[in-house]
């Protein structure tokens, strides 16, 4: 520890990004602060959380700074909180001395999160740090803490009691921390709090509470505030911290306590006794419970041989069979000796089980998909062999790295299976893996602006002036390079000006944390042993509080369950299939659909998997895909890049442009995609032939193409040639090949993504060519609410002469339905009336037959489900025609129906269903007497309740009238 007594001084306080719209700086900065201010240590402490613990330690290690970890933890039942009308829970900061300190604390911050229900804020008590002291050292909290206010405000004996509680608890672990920012009740306060440590032989500890790491950023950091609270930087009664909140010299605060020097010298004491820092771990998997005695190589050995028995069972075989079972040998071989057979089991187990209860799962999804033993583990659905695919692609023998399945699941009961993995290895072993939202570009600006109350129009045009490319976020301060328009507005406007600097200090800050969409880890031991938890309010599953990349570093696996929209399409396709007596197994559909082409090369091929943007529909008619691989390459090669071989790959096809394999060995990996090089695969297969790689090694040098490294890539073609020289191949044609395969490799897509993809595009065309009223409804359910989506499906039913039916609440579903090949309009896709209320009016409908009339509909329904907009969304998209056909008159009557039926649900309630006898006509109100619409005002406001013209077009009306003009003239 450098830094002699007397002299030095270390920030025990510092508040992270982490700190979301609090603090203001990185995690990984952090360590570099404290070593240029010759600091030996720093401490973090976050607001409740640990988010930054291990990114910290690693970054402090690396700047040769001592990583000391902490929390500022919101606790009740001690003391009181700041009186501030815009203070929250006061906060206490717990810092770790060892491992059993750290996991208290990580314990400590998961509780408050987990177990503070609907509370607006996380909070944990009293007594719950007292049962998880060991390990941690105590700092009373101050001016945000829940003793400082009680000195302050004269209460002295209840603050001397909070601060004995304290000292009971942690003993000499315990610090009566002073904070001196310049605050009227900081000086009030620290009479009280120096006489009750002298007093009770407490130490001192001097804390700068830093949120942000030098003084010209308080301007910035006060902005941020204002972003956090919704509050004006000009607003007098708001949140704030002072001039005083930055990272301050050793020497800047050894003057502001040189009268209490034990204070900043107890901070060095501090750091002595906090040895511990969060370590990266290799990864860990629970273990998988195996049958008979067998261990996990015996129990993977034993699964993968029966599946690929049960797979060969009525294959047509891509080979002969001893091919699939060497290559599955070779496989488990590589597998075992990794130390893979537990994740393969795992992921194997959770999707049989999803099968099993009817869960669709996507055929595969990255490079998992060229594994033979995770396609006889039945993990994806696509023979490699078949489609050319190679494992060393998925897992490397020569690079060590973890195996990483990306697995599709129908988004409607992806949570389903989440939650049998949580039964399985236990709840407080499994979560989600948390991400944070960051203030990018755009959004910094508009908040930046708002806060600092510029003019909304002036924001806007400031906000469009920086380009918007989510695939490659532009930075604010490569927009104001960039756009002269955003450089004129900073000369000509100081408002702009200063709104622009502050936007640029605080752009890539957090601002929120949320779940990641698809990231879950399962762990071998209650997960706060390796990682804090967090709980997002939207979610009943807890997450990680560490994000993607650490949660890894920790030594937690990630599987990722994702949800996939299409495969729900698929299966809600196949029941309707059934309905009408029709099965149809979708993973032994043949590949030689001549149907599923010809919709293909139309290019119709709206709501078909990948293929129907308008782009893609039009290569799709150049293409005229007539095999499964074709539709493989297309998808690879519809992209920025690739696509611009695309016309080379038409012309060779059709014969327009000589096959180029670049050499005769090369035929066999380059005819199917005519001479273009469009895969990964293939540069690795390019490598193994005519170079001699092993496929391990071609992977490698797939990897170095991609990263495009000067030095590596001389040393891999002089690797290359020499490879190929023994292979006859000439230096001057090797090297050639070379340069064109680095090329292309930048731009190649994984083959086993490609495939699976195009398993899934072709599934979906072969029901759209081969049952399309049945993947039309399906289609449309999957985009109930989206009025846009709907209106393109429905004009794609007009061009392939589907009836689509409108809403009706005597023959119509909640969800849209299939009878006597007509597609049923659903009565929730009807604008504002609630899918959960339609699902009533259905489930009131099959109970008592159909509706008779208006008034018995009205006297059936619950109004506390269907409402009075209901009603009146009802009428104007005909959904009572079917008994009454004045859209008009039940539009008018709303209110008049609606009592009615307030009414009588009331008079059901309190059990008088013979009040009017059995004459119920008599109590019926009168419907308000109004003419019906004409057809244009009928289809005005079908468009009002469905979104678009469903029974019919203005333009028909007026051309049949110019018709019938023309023909009397």
């Amino acid at each position: 520890m450098s830094g002699a007594e007397g002299q030095g001084f270390v920030h025990l306080r510092v508040r992270s990004a982490y700190s979301l719209l609090e603090g203001a700086i990185k995690a990984e900065k952090i360590g570099a602060l404290a070593a240029a201010a010759g600091m030996p240590a720093a401490g973090i402490t976050d607001r409740t959380n640990l988010f930054g613990a291990l990114e910290y330690s690693s970054y402090a290690k690396d700047a040769g700074i001592q990583a000391i970890i902490g929390c500022a933890l919101p606790v009740s039942g001690v003391g009181a909180g700041p009186s501030e009308r815009w203070a929250r829970t006061p906060t206490i900061t717990l810092l770790a001395q060892n491992e059993r300190g750290y996991l208290n604390l990580s314990e400590l911050s998961s509780m408050a999160y987990l177990d503070s229900g609907e509370m607006a804020e996380p909070v944990v008590p009293w007594a719950k740090v007292v049962a998880h002291a060991e390990g941690l050292i105590l700092l009373s909290g101050g001016t945000d803490g829940p003793v400082d206010a009680l000195f302050a405000s004269g209460k002295t004996s209840e603050g001397a009691a909070a601060l004995a509680e304290m000292q009971r608890v942690f003993g000499d672990r315990f610090y009566v921390e002073l904070q001196r920012h310049g605050l009227p009740q900081q000086a009030a306060a620290e009479p009280g709090l120096v006489h009750w440590a002298y007093e009770h032989d407490a130490p001192l500890v001097a804390t700068n509470d830093v949120y942000y790491a030098k003084p010209e950023l308080y301007v910035a950091h006060d902005a941020l505030l204002c972003i956090s609270d919704g509050a004006f930087v000009g607003q007098d009664e708001r949140r704030r911290v002072t001039p005083e909140h930055w990272f301050k010299s050793q020497a800047d605060m050894r003057k502001l306590f040189s009268d209490l020097p034990e204070a900043c010298d107890n901070t060095l004491d501090i750091a002595r006794r906090c040895a511990f820092a969060v370590q990266k771990r290799d990864p860990i998997l629970p273990s998988f419970p195996t049958g008979d005695g067998r261990d996990e190589p015996a129990e993977l050995t034993h699964q993968a041989r029966e599946g690929l028995k049960r797979r060969l069972d009525g294959l047509t075989l891509a080979c002969d069979e001893q091919v699939y079972w060497d290559r599955l040998e070779f496989e488990l071989g590589i597998i075992i000796k990794m130390g893979f057979p537990g994740y393969f089991l795992i992921v194997s187990d959770f999707i049989k089980w999803a099968k099993s209860h009817g869960i669709p799962v996507g055929p595969g999804r990255g490079s998992g998909a060229g594994s033979l033993v995770a396609w006889v583990l039945t993990i994806t659905d696509l023979d490699p062999l078949r489609f050319g695919l190679l494992f060393e692609r998925f897992l490397n023998p020569e690079r060590v790295s973890m195996p990483d399945f990306d697995i599709d699941f129908c988004q409607e009961r992806r949570e389903e299976v989440i939650v049998y993995v949580q039964e399985k290895y236990g709840r407080d072993r499994v979560a989600q893996i948390i991400t944070f939202g960051s203030l990018q570009a755009r959004a910094v600006l508009r908040d930046v602006g708002r806060v600092m109350q510029l003019p909304l129009g002036l924001v806007d045009r400031l906000c469009k002036m920086v380009p918007n490319n989510p695939a490659a976020p532009v930075t604010l301060a490569q927009a104001i390079e960039i756009e002269p328009r955003l450089k004129q507005a900073r000369n000509e406007d100081g408002n702009v000006a200063a709104c622009l600097d502050v936007a640029l200090q605080l752009e890539g800050l957090y601002r929120n944390a949320s779940t990641h969409a698809a990231g879950v880890v399962i762990g071998d031991r209650p997960l706060t042993q390796l990682t804090p938890l967090y709980k997002d309010p939207r979610s009943d599953l807890p997450a990680t509080q560490f994000n993607m990349k650490w949660v890894e570093s920790a030594g937690l696996v990630k599987f990722d369950f994702l949800g996939l929209k299409t495969l729900t399409v698929l299966d809600r396709a196949v029941k309707h299939l059934r309905k009408r007596g029709v099965e149809v197994d979708l993973t032994r559909l043949p590949f030689d659909d001549a149907k599923s082409y010809e919709l293909l090369a139309s290019g119709q091929t709206v709501g078909v998997f990948q293929l129907e943007s308008q782009g893609m529909r039009d290569t799709l008619r150049k293409m005229r895909c007539s095999s499964i691989e074709e539709i493989t390459a297309l998808i690879s090669l519809y992209r920025p890049g690739p696509m611009d071989n695309i016309d080379t790959f038409v012309d060779c096809k059709f014969g327009r442009k000589p096959v180029d394999t670049l050499h005769p060995s090369l035929e066999p990996v380059l005819k199917e995609t005519y001479g273009v090089i469009v895969y990964q695969e293939q540069v690795m297969q390019i490598a193994q032939i005519l170079a001699g790689y092993s496929l391990g090694e071609a992977d490698l040098l797939r990897r170095a193409m991609g990263k495009k490294k000067k030095e590596e890539m001389d040393q891999q073609k002089i690797r290359f040639v020499s490879g190929a020289l023994e292979r006859g191949v000439p230096e001057e044609q090797s090297g050639s090949i070379f340069e064109l395969v680095a090329k292309f490799a930048g731009y190649g897509f994984n083959k086993s993504h490609a495939a699976a993809y195009a398993l899934i595009a072709y599934q979906t065309a072969w029901l759209k060519a081969n049952a399309p009223v049945e993947f039309l409804a399906a289609s449309m359910s999957l985009d109930l609410s989206n009025t846009d989506k709907l209106a393109v499906f429905h004009q794609d039913a007009r061009r392939f002469g589907i009836t689509v039916r409108a809403p009706d609440v005597n023959r119509s579903g909640a969800d849209f339905e299939v009878e006597d090949g007509e597609v049923l309009y659903a009565l929730g896709a009807v604008r504002n009336v609630g899918l959960q209320a339609m699902e009533h009016l259905v489930a009131v409908r099959e109970e008592g037959g159909p509706f008779r009339d208006i008034f018995d509909f009205v006297e059936r329904v619950d109004p506390k489900q269907v409402n009075k907009r209901a009603i009146e969304n009802l009428a104007r998209a005909g959904a009572f025609d079917s008994f009454h056909k004045n859209r008009a008159q039940i539009l008018a009557s709303a209110d008049v129906l609606i009592a009615h039926c307030q009414s009588v649900a009331a008079d059901r309630h309190g059990g008088q269903h013979a009040l009017f006898g059995a004459d119920t006509a008599a109590g019926r109100p009168r419907l308000k007497k109004v003419e019906p619409w004409s057809q244009v005002d009928l289809l005005d406001e079908e468009l009002a309740a469905v979104g678009f013209y469903l029974t019919g077009h203005p333009w028909r009306i007026w051309s049949a009238c110019c018709a019938a003009s023309a023909r009397r003239c």
